[in-house]
């Protein structure tokens, strides 16, 4: 299955990598590996995400405060979001950003 990031998840996936190497050289490639940990679970087992709304399922990430929103279509997982659980959850991905 092919891995297709939306530029919302790109955001967050760059903001968090710096965030996280400012706090502490090497915390931002801690973060990237468990990120891709879990994305390597969803390649898996794609249906184990607990689902959110129509086919937007949500991953957490091992160790830090975030979460994986995605979807699978036929041949390819689309990442939606990388989500800060520490932010207002109204802001949290649902069926409208899943069209995106």
């Amino acid at each position: 299955m092919k891995v297709c990031y939306t530029d919302q998840a790109r955001t967050d996936v760059e903001s968090a990598f710096a965030w996280y190497e400012l706090q502490q050289k090497g915390l931002g490639l801690q973060f990237l590996f468990h990120l891709e940990t879990a994305i390597e679970q969803i390649l898996e087992f794609p249906e184990t995400g607990a689902p959110i709304h129509g086919p937007l399922r949500r991953k957490l990430i091992r160790k830090f405060p975030f979460s994986v929103f995605y979807s699978t279509e036929k041949k390819l997982l689309v990442i939606h979001a990388v989500f800060d659980n520490r932010k207002d959850p109204k802001k949290r991905p649902d069926s409208e950003s899943a069209g995106d």
